[in-house]
This record gives structure tokens, C-alpha cells and sequence, in this order.
């Protein structure tokens, strides 16, 4: 095994992965040697090209492959166009706030089935490799919602509560098979889309940027401080390795300490 590199030969899959968290995760696993797919709905040259930058900047094969993580015959269609993979993040996600009485039943539908069946479809999809081998990695990317609630957020807590769920009984059904399956929760990560965020929180609160950061994005995040992309990229890479092949059913909080309140 190439100690710099342990991931070289395996094959990852991480969907919703041309931006933010999935592409950090990307990086990431592409530096420790691992052959990476990126995913989205588009299907731009941009994406593309991030794949080809990946591949070129880390001497591994990168590809993009567009499917649309709402439909679940497209999730399993993407593991089957690549191939199969040694590992698989679920990461596809999108969002919405408002009140459950005025909630659009398109919205909770739409999360549901990007934020949670995506994640089921794939799983599925992917297992049957897996075990073949005899080794896997699965990790869904859940959130703090995934076990704590916020207002407002109904579909979201919803479904990430049930990511959490999927992992635990997904762990226990492949437990002792070489395979295992965590969730990662982060809190707050500092993403272009939260980026982007700030200058209106500043104009809407009347706040320098430190202090909106502090005072309002980070409010329940005891740390003060944003979670990375790279920081979640190298947690999904310990859960990649040797070292954590014993930890399987559970859940990484990447949250400022979040959840410990």
C-alpha cells in the first residue's frame, strides 16, 4: 500500500459534487489516490472541466457524470454507468425554510427524495459490488439537523434524521462484511452558497462581517467558527482508512459543537 496514497485503486462516487462539501470530499479522496466521479443535475463544460482539473492535479482518473438525484432510476443508473464503486458519499442536498402549514408539498418532495431516497437508491445500487470485494465505504452526509431540530426546516430535519436512521440499519445489514457506513453531521460549513450569504445578513442585521458570522450565521455553533470543506473532505478520508474499520453505524459531528448543547 502506498502510505501517501492509501486510497490508490479504489473507485469513489460523490454525488451532488461540483461545488461545496461533495467537491471538497472529492479532493480530498482524489489526493489520498482514490479514482473519483463527480455528480450533479447540470451538465455544463464547467463540470467537466472540474473533472479533468481534479484528474490532471492529483494523477487519478476523474469524470463527470450528470444524474438527477431526485429520481431514484437515475441514482442507480449512475452506479451502474460507472461500474460500481468502492466508495460511495451520498452528499446530493437542497433546502428550503418554511413553516410546516405553508410548506410547498412540492418542496417536501423534492427534499425527501434528493436528501434522503437518493441516498437509499444508490446504497442500494452500490452493495452488491461491495460485497463482491468484500470491502466498502459508504458515507452519507447528514447534518446537525440530522439530529437536532430549528424551526422552519420541517423537510430538511426530516430527512436528515432519516439519513442517520438509513445509515444505522444499512450498518447493521453489512456488518462483519468488510463494508461500513457512517454519516457525517456537520454544522455550518463555509461553502460558496453560505459565502454568498454574508454581505445580506451584514445589510439586514447592520453588522461588519466578523460580527454577523459570530452573532447570527454562528449563533448555535459554540465554536464561533465555520466548518471547512477540506475539514469535511478529511473526515470522509479517516472513515476511507485502516484506521476506522471498526467504526461503522454511527455518526461524525463536524458542528463547532453544535449538538452538544
Amino acid at each position: 500500500m502506498d502510505l501517501l496514497r492509501p486510497l490508490s485503486g479504489r473507485t469513489a462516487i460523490v454525488t451532488g459534487s461540483n461545488s461545496g462539501i461533495g467537491l471538497g470530499v472529492v479532493e480530498a479522496l482524489a489526493k489520498s489516490g482514490a479514482n473519483v466521479v463527480l455528480n450533479s443535475f447540470t451538465d455544463e463544460e464547467s463540470d467537466h472541466a472540474t473533472a479533468r482539473r481534479i484528474g490532471e492535479e492529483f494523477g487519478v482518473s476523474a469524470r463527470y457524470v450528470r444524474a438527477d438525484m431526485s429520481d431514484g432510476e437515475a441514482c442507480r443508473w449512475l452506479v451502474a454507468e460507472v461500474g460500481g464503486c468502492d466508495i460511495l458519499v451520498n452528499n446530493a442536498g437542497i433546502q428550503h425554510v418554511a413553516p410546516v402549514d405553508e410548506f410547498p408539498v412540492a418542496k417536501w418532495n423534492a427534499i425527501l427524495a434528493i436528501n434522503l431516497s437518493s441516498a437509499f437508491h444508490a446504497t442500494a445500487a452500490a452493495l452488491p459490488g461491495m460485497r463482491m470485494k468484500g470491502w466498502g465505504r459508504i458515507i452519507n452526509v447528514a447534518s446537525a439537523h440530522g439530529l437536532t431540530a430549528s424551526p422552519y426546516k420541517s423537510a430538511y430535519v426530516a430527512a436528515k434524521h432519516g439519513v442517520v436512521g438509513l445509515t444505522k440499519a444499512v450498518a447493521l445489514e453489512t456488518a462483519g462484511q468488510g463494508i461500513t457506513v457512517n454519516a457525517i453531521c456537520p454544522g455550518y460549513v463555509l461553502t460558496p452558497l453560505v459565502e454568498a450569504q454574508i454581505p445580506d445578513q451584514m445589510k439586514t442585521h447592520g453588522m461588519d462581517r466578523d460580527t454577523v458570522i459570530r452573532e447570527v450565521m454562528l449563533a448555535r455553533q459554540p465554536s464561533r467558527q465555520f466548518a471547512t470543506v477540506d475539514q469535511m473532505g478529511g473526515t470522509a478520508v479517516f472513515l476511507c482508512s485502516s484506521a476506522a474499520d471498526q467504526i461503522t453505524g454511527t455518526t461524525i459531528s463536524v458542528d463547532g459543537g453544535w449538538t452538544a448543547l
